[in-house]
């Protein structure tokens, strides 16, 4: 048969096979008005109490056996043998085979069971015991249909493969795929780790505003909305840093924030228009603090999410358990690329080197901006272990504070693993005259046309100016964090319910 003649047979057998679902589904809405009718109707019950899950019962089978236990959970497979019949039940931690018998259950109820369909969730109180075959069962003394499933899972062996479908049917994809619900336990574990290991650092978490008349604190286009009741122009904030700054300001010598940004940007397998990021700010460090802090904060969630200090990706094997390497920015491109950006001392002789390597710039940049535009080319495919990239220049770092022996550079670093950037961290800029001097430098990129500039904040500015302790500041990304300790192949992977083209109005 040709590829034609296969499309072409394809495409003649979809009626039926609509029309066969048609059918089911209208076979499930018949059985559950026939419980209704019969005074059953699962819907009308408002709680179960469940003793155990199905994983702690295999884990403590030795010390269970022969006990009742109660469980719940979603029917994924059901064999009817006449008077006995064998379920799995999944839950939370797993799914466990029940062995339900007429004689034990009684005969009504048991008539009732074998109607039940796969995707039913029942609860099942029984005796823990263990099959001929070996198997760790429960037997049923009483089954409850708890919630009825009128719509069909996707087939058992091959699951719910598509993956745009996936993403868009996240409540289906838990179901049918174990792996993507491990997934998603992981980065609970990440953030409650996170938050375990700052909270005995002695930083208190706090809350900012999402919704901002200035989205400052990042180089990136926000999204814009109108406020009714003020009749004003919002941004959702596109970093947490100038708020967090402010309680600095205010006293509060360690704070974080997890949070959720928003940036109207591209969707890639990195970036999603809103994502989660961690910001922390400590008086009285420097980068060289947040260097520090980092290393032991990844060590750590490494360690309590994934068990290892080593993290596998893809085809790489990163070893946290030593030292990370700190390299500044111009010897990472002299590495990398044969040139030294420590003699290039004019714009002139930038944009001639960028030529010569063929490195496309625009009128705006500057001799820092070239510099980063070869860190992007040549460097940061090669930053696979955990890596620090020091001292970036000032043009493209207006937060930042100056390198004291060195003004055109600043103290900051960005940290790498994966060729990926997953973080970004400053010795805070702390003097208001520099800041406004750098904000309106912002202000002319913004004139001539970069939608991702800062604008000036005033309010932002009346802070520094009452004083702002020297300070460190960082900014993870929790989303590439969990990618890396899930082997994760996409941010939609490890976002539950990640940005999608709308379908027919009614899809995200």
């Amino acid at each position: 048969m040709s590829q034609e003649q296969s499309k072409n047979q394809e495409k003649n057998n979809q009626p039926n096979r609509e029309q066969d679902v048609n059918q089911l589904l209208k076979v499930r809405r018949e059985k559950l008005a026939a419980l209704q009718e019969a005074g059953k109707d699962p819907f009308l019950i408002t709680k179960f109490d469940v003793s155990h899950h199905s994983q702690d019962i295999k884990d403590n089978f030795d010390a269970l056996e022969g006990k009742t236990v109660t469980i719940a959970g979603r029917m994924m497979f059901k064999r009817v043998m006449g008077k006995a019949s064998f379920c799995n039940v999944q839950d939370l931690k797993g799914s466990i085979q029940c062995y339900v018998a007429r004689d034990s259950i009684g005969e009504e109820p048991y008539a009732d069971f074998k109607k039940y369909d796969v995707g039913d969730i029942l609860g099942i109180s029984g005796e823990v015991f263990r099959t001929k075959t070996g198997e760790m069962s429960i037997h049923a003394a009483s089954v409850t249909l708890l919630s009825k499933s009128l719509q069909i899972l996707p087939e058992k062996f091959h699951g719910l493969t598509d993956t745009d479908m996936r993403y868009r049917q996240r409540y289906v994809d838990l179901i049918m795929n174990a792996e993507v619900k491990d997934t998603f336990v992981k980065r609970s574990k990440v953030l409650s780790s996170i938050r375990r290991y700052l909270d005995e650092q002695g930083f208190m978490e706090v809350e900012t505003p999402m919704l901002v008349s200035n989205a400052g604190g990042a180089a990136a286009r926000p999204f814009e909305t109108h406020f009714n009741a003020l009749d004003e122009d919002l941004k959702l904030r596109i970093s947490l840093e100038l708020y967090l700054k402010r309680l600095i300001v205010g006293g509060m010598e360690r704070v974080y924030e997890i949070g959720r940004v928003f940036r109207n940007e591209g969707l890639d397998t990195r970036h999603n228009p809103e994502f989660t990021l961690m910001e922390l700010y400590q008086a009285y460090t420097d980068y060289h603090g947040m260097m520090d802090l980092t290393e032991n904060l990844y060590r750590y969630v490494a360690k309590e999410v994934t068990g290892s200090e080593i993290l596998t990706y893809g085809e790489h094997q990163m070893d946290l358990s030593k030292p990370f390497e700190r390299i500044t920015m111009v010897d990472a491109v002299k590495k990398y690329s044969g040139v030294d950006f420590n003699e290039i001392h004019t714009l002139e002789e930038a944009r001639a080197v960028a030529k010569e390597k063929h490195i496309e710039f625009e009128e705006r940049h500057k001799k820092g901006d070239i510099l980063n535009l070869f860190f992007e080319e040549f460097v940061e495919e090669h930053l696979i272990q955990p890596t620090f990239v020091m001292d970036h220049p000032i043009e493209i770092s207006p937060l930042t504070k100056k390198k004291p022996e060195n003004p055109e550079y600043v103290e900051r670093f960005e940290f790498f693993m994966n060729g990926w950037e997953m973080a970004n961290a400053y010795s805070e800029l702390n003097d208001p005259i520099d800041q406004r001097e750098r904000f309106s430098a912002q202000e002319a990129l913004l004139a001539a046309g970069d939608a991702e500039a800062n604008h000036t904040d005033e309010d932002f500015l009346n802070a520094l100016s009452i004083g702002m302790p020297p300070t460190g500041g960082i900014g993870f990304g929790i989303d590439r964090m969990v990618m890396m300790m899930t082997n994760s192949p996409a941010i939609r992977d490890v976002l539950l319910f990640p940005t999608m083209k709308t379908l027919g109005g009614k899809d995200q």
